[in-house]
């Protein structure tokens, strides 16, 4: 008998697209960085999650097999407002953080909302064990060397992007919360409906924010030391500053300005979580999680390739240590995705 794991077709099929779902969210954050050229943090993410919003309209009526009740649509709507909420404090933190760090550096400091999670678990009651507190060990020491080593001081943006991979980490907390309902109460949730709602209502908060906030955000971060600031980025206008600007014609309409938009919400919103739906119903949730913890490592090629960004070997070193501690925190799942294999 023949006990060597049969690798199909489509299992390879489902490993490449998430392959390419991690390059499209890594490369994201070079879009988000970019894009401050021209909007400011709430107005680019307002119009992007619009967009990758309503670009999840298409697969949801799709999925759609039927009817949906009222008991499911209002804890959809509960959902979205919860969730969209949650996310919008973690975007803007994200986008925030951005300002001072680099791409390379907010994809892999994002990322630590995979060891975070298990960790917050533990005071809701769930068990972790010693791989979680290994995985944990090493992405604090990473931390350290592409924050701290070799420099005077911390970089404030790597700060701020640790505090919203927390943010991060409760909503993947009230994802999970909100999937898991009580199936008796015939309330059942789809996950693209959920992500749309919640994209929807995190959009629309980011662009009160771009009206409301923005204005005085620009003027209180132009204050700060601008040595902190890469050059070329922050030099945005305040949301009704740009759309007078449109209006009068003292900027035009290019492809060019739109580029990190339609990428951020087209791209990194319903064509990468497209893909991602697609591809897990093939792949094992051990495979998705390895595979979608290189957005890190897509994040820093893409800072490279395109921001000209600089990769020091302390850097590169602390890249290494965090993502084999997210790979550690992972290991129970391995394990347990090796065991149901080898029993088939």
């Amino acid at each position: 008998m023949n006990n060597k794991p049969h690798i199909s077709r489509s299992a390879l099929r489902a490993d490449f697209l998430l392959i390419l779902t991690a390059a499209i969210w890594g490369f994201g954050f070079v879009a988000q960085l970019s894009g401050m050229e021209y909007f400011g943090p709430f107005a680019f993410n307002g119009i992007r999650f619009i967009l990758g919003s309503l670009s999840l309209v298409p697969l949801i009526l799709i999925r759609r097999k039927k009817e949906v009740s009222l008991e499911s649509l209002l804890y959809l709507l509960k959902a979205s407002f919860a969730a969209g909420g949650c996310l919008f404090i973690a975007v803007i933190l994200q986008q925030f953080g951005l300002i001072f760090t680099t791409a390379g550096n907010a994809g892999f400091i994002t990322g630590l909302y995979v060891v975070f999670t298990p960790i917050v678990g533990i005071f809701l009651g769930r068990k972790t064990g010693l791989p979680t507190w290994i995985g944990s060990v090493l992405t604090l020491i990473g931390l350290y060397f592409i924050s701290a080593a070799g420099r005077s001081s911390v970089n404030p943006g790597d700060i701020i992007t640790v505090f919203s991979a927390f943010l991060w980490t409760a909503h993947v907390l009230l994802i999970d919360r909100f999937m898991n309902v009580d199936i008796q109460r015939n309330i059942s949730i789809d996950p693209v409906e959920l992500s749309a709602g919640q994209f929807a209502v995190c959009g629309v908060l980011m662009l009160l924010g771009a009206f409301s906030i923005e204005p005085h955000v620009t003027a209180a971060v132009e204050k700060i030391n601008p040595s902190l600031l890469d050059k070329g980025v922050f030099e945005w206008l305040p949301f009704p500053d740009l759309i007078a600007a449109f209006k009068n014609g003292a900027m035009r309409f290019s492809f060019r300005i739109f580029i990190p938009i339609l990428y951020g919400g087209l791209g990194s919103v319903g064509i990468a979580y497209t893909l991602q739906v697609v591809a897990q119903r093939d792949a094992p949730p051990a495979h998705a999680v390895i595979i979608l913890c290189f957005e890190g490592c897509f994040a820093a090629l893409g800072g490279v390739l395109l921001l000209s960004e600089k990769l020091g070997l302390w850097t590169l070193f602390g890249f290494i240590l965090m993502l084999a501690g997210m790979l550690a925190t992972q290991w129970d799942v391995i394990v347990k995705a090796n065991k149901t294999t080898s029993t088939l």
